[in-house]
């Protein structure tokens, strides 16, 4: 009975993955724009963990999940992105668009909102 209860949690938690990816799919930014999904950190640096129902302020920091082909110089030439798909950034806590698709939250901004990239 145990073994049947892990396996439940393991097919939602996939199938939790697998929704977030395809709703990232349909996502398609346009010019310099980048699509990142917020990290939320549940533990501080000294490693207590920090409770849902304490306020949160928003994050600084996500995973890029999709960039747009980049904006047009005045040759008109598109120049591409630094940042790519899978890269951790900085950036300003109030900077980014929030949208929520499937009930997932991310966000959009412009490269040029971009604080850093955690390498």
């Amino acid at each position: 009975m145990a073994k049947k209860s892990i396996t439940q949690k393991t097919m939602k938690k996939k199938s939790s993955i697998r929704s977030m990816s395809s709703a990232a799919a349909r996502l398609s930014p346009l010019a310099d724009r980048i699509v990142v999904i917020p990290i939320i950190e549940e533990k501080t640096h000294s490693g207590i963990i920090i409770p849902d129902t304490v306020h949160k302020d928003r994050p600084e920091r996500g995973k890029v999940v999709a960039v747009g082909p980049g904006k047009m110089g005045d040759d008109h030439r598109r120049i591409p992105l630094e940042v790519k798909v899978g890269e951790i950034v900085l950036f300003a806590k109030y900077g980014p668009d929030e949208i929520s698709i499937g009930g997932v939250q991310y966000y959009i901004l412009r490269e040029e909102q971009l604080l850093a990239v955690i390498r």
